[in-house]
């Protein structure tokens, strides 16, 4: 029995106003992760569970990459309408992810919402896990999401940085929209 060959994926390092991002993208240049470097950890056991086994190599992310995240951070949305992306994840969780984009910039709202939202009114804790479960933080935005009594709540990136992320999209009128969205 032969073990199938890990997916080669590249890694990129890249500076941004809240700590240094991990840009992970294949060779056909579609984002596959991004994650915070002092959670690189989490972004591991995330390209693991969407991927299996996972070969990193250090490399440049593709500049369209980098361009639309410094635009994100300069309060510019349109150059993320355009990234490539390709996540694995099941159909549910496509689904919250998609959703998540529907939450407009600066505004968050509740996982038992989007649950409603979705036709699942008890599956918030599902919402929840596939908010979770999201490899292309910013992107996908999964810090939009908040608990039901309003508090930030979990974020893989960790709550100061939802925090900064949703005063800064309040202060710059950044828009992201769902299109940009694609299954693996």
């Amino acid at each position: 029995m032969t073990t199938p060959s890990p997916l080669e994926l590249r890694l990129a390092r890249r500076p941004s106003p809240v700590g240094t991002m991990y840009i992970v993208s294949d060779a056909q240049g579609h984002l596959r992760a991004l994650d915070f470097e002092d959670h690189e950890a989490r972004m591991h056991q995330l390209l693991r569970l969407h991927y299996g086994t996972v070969s990193l190599i250090d490399a440049q992310a593709p500049r369209l990459i980098t361009d639309a995240i410094e635009a994100y951070f300069d309060g510019e949305s349109a150059p993320l309408h355009a990234l490539p992306t390709q996540t694995a994840g099941t159909p549910f969780q496509r689904a919250v992810w998609r959703a998540l984009m529907d939450i407009a910039p600066g505004q968050t709202e509740s996982y038992g919402s989007l649950a409603r939202r979705l036709g699942k009114p008890g599956a918030s804790r599902a919402v929840g896990l596939a908010n979770g479960a999201n490899p292309i933080s910013i992107v996908v935005p999964c810090h939009r999401v908040i608990g039901a009594s309003g508090a930030l709540t979990g974020y893989g990136g960790g709550l100061w940085r939802k925090q900064w992320l949703l005063a800064h999209e309040q202060a710059g009128g950044v828009a992201i929209t769902k299109d940009l969205f694609h299954a693996a």
